[in-house]
């Protein structure tokens, strides 16, 4: 009996290594299909692993599907099928970097988040001299992903986004005055309630709040916060001031939006209807919630 005991036990020890190896070198398949460049193979390798329970104990699979998405993104035939790619890859690094023990995968594979952040930095220079759109959706989507990640801070490191250190044109002074005029006009609001779908002052949800500014100011806007977006003239986060708007996702879309009332180069506040305060002044860079989810930032201004 004594020996039917051992000879088990040594079985179970042998089928439990067995199936510990089974996983590890699906994970190291991982590795060398992102190191051999072959992206679409990592994505549908790792898709399978999403797939199977047995793989649920480890933040790999995730890892390296959100690395393979934004290299799959720079595609062409790729983007045309998957229009969202790039933010769904950078909704799916985020989750890993915000997991329990996201910063061990991250420090595991240093080598490849190193080589992602090269990669972005060096299509994000391609992109400013050849598609300037592009590039502004690159930029935005870059914001803060590489916040705290290893050797972030390392001077030896080019940052993932160029610097646009381009001139701004000075605006008139009839446009500047114009910018104070819509915030004061929106600090008028300040207290007003947020009610679902309110666009007048005894109740605003977000969208509601800036078409209602704007629309005192001549400029007619979509209603949802979404076709605001996407309708406004796009603008980089060191050009935003007074009267811009500000768009923020959720990780579904663009979400919510606000109105800038800061100076440009100034840190960026905003006036907005909080579902929860509704109209109120918020500094956004010192709110993480409302970091994490920063999307955009557009105007209509002119």
């Amino acid at each position: 009996m004594q020996v039917y005991f051992r000879l088990l036990t040594v079985f179970l020890l042998l089928f439990v290594s067995t199936e510990i190896n089974a996983q590890v070198r699906a994970f190291d398949k991982l590795e060398i299909l992102y190191d051999q460049g072959h992206h679409k193979m990592v994505y549908r390798s790792a898709n399978r692993l999403l797939d199977k329970p047995d793989y649920d104990y480890s933040l790999q699979p995730e890892f390296y599907k959100s690395l393979a998405m934004f290299h799959l993104s720079q595609l062409d035939f790729w983007s045309q099928i998957h229009p969202n790619s790039l933010q769904d890859a950078r909704k799916l690094f985020l989750e890993v970097k915000a997991s329990a023990d996201g910063m061990k995968v991250f420090n595991a594979h240093i080598d490849h988040v190193t080589e992602l952040k090269k990669f972005l930095s060096e299509w994000a220079n391609d992109l400013k001299r050849t598609d300037q759109d592009k590039y502004d959706e690159l930029q935005q989507i870059l914001f803060g992903l590489f916040d705290n990640v290893p050797d972030l801070d390392n001077p030896d490191y080019e940052p993932a986004v160029v610097p646009d250190n381009a001139v701004v044109a000075e605006e008139s002074s009839a446009l500047k005055k114009r910018r104070d005029e819509m915030v004061d006009y929106a600090k008028k609001q300040l207290g007003v309630p947020y009610v679902w779908a309110g666009t007048d002052p005894s109740g605003f949800d977000c969208s509601g709040f800036t078409s209602y500014v704007m629309k005192n100011f001549k400029k007619e806007v979509p209603r949802r916060a979404e076709d605001q977006y996407k309708s406004s003239k796009k603008i980089k986060q060191s050009n935003a001031q007074k009267g811009d708007l500000v768009f923020f996702n959720n990780g579904s879309g663009v979400s919510h939006v606000g109105m800038i009332i800061s100076e440009r180069g100034q840190p960026l506040v905003m006036i907005h209807a909080s579902s929860s305060k509704g109209i109120m002044i918020t500094d956004i860079e010192s709110s993480e919630y409302w970091l994490k989810r920063l999307y955009g930032f557009g105007t209509y201004v002119e």
